[in-house]
């Protein structure tokens, strides 16, 4: 990897461990670039993964103050996703990639819808809750978040552009809860998620150690960046940006 080389993944790095904090798809900035240095598609995805890892912790540690008393929300999301995670690394590792790449649009266009219409789709589940006698619905999104998180795992230990915003939308939707501590839990369950496929990796897969460590120093740079321009942007900013952000993420994806 040639001086220059270096510094493009590198600043690539800090751009991904940025938009990963405040929404996710940092994969879609450091993909490319890996591939442009002539990495192959697996390793430069392998690579990509064990470098974000620090970026995803950076990013949660950032995001320190919005995370008290969601432990126990923690606990259960981010078992959850760890499965999940583990088994879209697996899947990496021996199947085709055509059709992970036919249906990611899909998913990244619905949890866009998510995203924009969560407002009134919360507004309109209290009302049901409240006309059926009371707040019915489960605090913690119930079994259909669970399974959510479950299936947007396995994507993100397979590939991972976009894994936030399924995050966002899933956890928009079905919590009661602030938007901003919605995306410091999703920080998290992206580090654990990140780390279990990282570790598989690391015994089981080819990555490039160069390009790992200019991605892991950028990325913890700009999960710092990334917490404190986050923290800042009202929801429907942060909405605003997650869905600029996700139609980018399906326009690369369809012409990749």
């Amino acid at each position: 990897m040639s001086l220059w080389e270096s510094l493009a993944v590198f600043a690539a790095g800090i751009g991904a461990g940025t938009i990963n904090t405040i929404v996710g798809s940092g994969t879609l900035i450091t993909f490319p670039v890996l591939l442009a240095t002539g990495l192959p598609p697996v390793t430069a995805n392998v690579s990509n993964t064990l470098g974000l890892v620090p970026g995803s912790l950076s990013g949660a540690l950032g995001y320190r103050k919005e995370l008290r008393g969601q432990r126990g929300r923690i606990i259960r999301l981010g078992s959850v996703s760890l499965v999940g995670g583990l088994a879209g690394a697996v899947l990496l590792l021996t199947l085709p990639s055509d059709a992970f790449d036919t249906i990611v649009p899909v998913l990244i266009g619905l949890a866009l819808v998510l995203v924009v219409l969560q407002p009134r789709l919360a507004a309109a589940l209290r009302r049901r809750r409240e006309a059926a006698g009371g707040e019915s619905g489960h605090p913690n999104g119930g079994p259909a978040l669970l399974g959510g998180m479950l299936l947007s795992s396995a994507y993100g230990g397979y590939f991972g552009a976009a894994q936030g915003v399924l995050y966002l939308g899933l956890m928009g939707l079905l919590l009661r809860e602030d938007l901003q501590r919605v995306n410091a839990v999703k920080n998290v369950v992206a580090a654990l998620v990140n780390g279990v496929a990282a570790v598989l990796f690391l015994f089981v897969a080819e990555f490039d150690w160069t390009a790992v460590l200019l991605i892991a120093v950028g990325s913890t740079i700009g999960g710092q960046i990334g917490a404190k321009v986050g923290r800042r942007l009202p929801p429907t900013a942060l909405r605003a940006v997650i869905v600029v952000v996700g139609l980018l993420a399906i326009v690369q994806l369809l012409l990749r």
